[in-house]
C-alpha cells in the first residue's frame, strides 16, 4: 500500500535569541504538534529539522527551516520536491499580526500579506495556492513599536497563555489535516475557535 505523505511546516528563525518570540509561533505549534504524536525533531535535511511518522495510511514529515523566515520557502521548495509532496497535503504554519492574539485562521490560498516568511514560501512554490495555518499574535500595545520590532520581541506571560491555547487547537487541526481530512472541514471546525 502506498502510504500518503503530509507535510507540515512551522515557520521561524533557529538562534536561541529568537526563542520564546512571536515570530517564532509556528515552531512551537509544530513543536506542540510533534508532542502529541510522541516524535521528536531528530534530522537535518533540506535545510530543515524534520520528525517523521507513520499513521495507518500516511507518512507524516513535520518541519522547520533553519533559513530564517525570510527565505523559509527555500526550504519549503526543498522538501515538497524531495519527498514529492502534493499540493492538498503541504500546510505551513505561522505567526500573524492581522489575528487577535491565540486565535487561528485556517485557509486554502492567499496572499502572504505583510509576512516576509509566507510571501517567500509562495514565491518559491510559485503558486499562492497553498494551504496555511495562520496563530494571531496581534498587534503591539505600544502604539510607538514597529511591528518588526514586536515579532522579534518576547512573548509576554500573558499572551503566553492565550498562545497555548492555540498550540493545543492547532495540534488538533493538523493532526486531522494529517489523518486526511478536507480543508473544508478544517475551516469550519477550527476557524471560529
Amino acid at each position: 500500500m502506498i502510504l500518503t505523505k503530509f507535510l507540515v511546516v512551522g515557520l521561524g528563525n533557529p538562534d536561541e535569541k529568537y526563542l520564546n518570540t512571536y515570530h517564532n509561533v509556528g515552531f512551537n505549534a509544530v513543536n506542540h504538534f510533534a508532542k502529541t504524536l510522541n516524535i521528536c525533531f531528530d534530522k537535518g535535511e533540506c535545510r530543515a529539522l524534520t520528525a517523521h511518522t507513520k499513521t495507518e495510511s500516511a507518512k507524516v514529515i513535520l518541519a522547520k527551516p533553519i533559513t530564517y523566515m525570510n527565505l523559509s520557502g527555500e526550504s519549503v521548495r526543498e522538501l515538497v520536491n524531495k519527498y514529492k509532496i502534493e499540493q492538498p497535503h503541504c500546510i505551513i504554519v505561522y505567526d500573524d499580526a492581522d489575528l487577535p492574539l491565540g486565535k487561528i485562521k485556517i485557509c486554502r490560498d492567499g496572499s502572504g500579506g505583510s509576512h516576509n516568511g509566507m510571501l517567500n514560501v509562495i514565491q518559491n512554490m510559485g503558486t499562492q495556492d497553498i494551504y496555511r495555518l495562520r496563530v494571531g499574535i496581534g498587534r503591539p500595545s505600544e502604539e510607538n513599536m514597529a511591528l518588526m520590532d514586536y515579532v522579534l520581541s518576547k512573548v509576554s506571560e500573558q499572551a503566553s497563555l492565550a498562545l497555548n491555547q492555540a498550540y493545543i487547537t492547532a495540534a488538533k487541526a493538523l493532526n486531522d489535516f494529517c489523518n486526511g481530512k478536507p480543508i473544508d472541514y478544517l475551516m469550519l471546525n477550527y476557524n471560529h475557535k
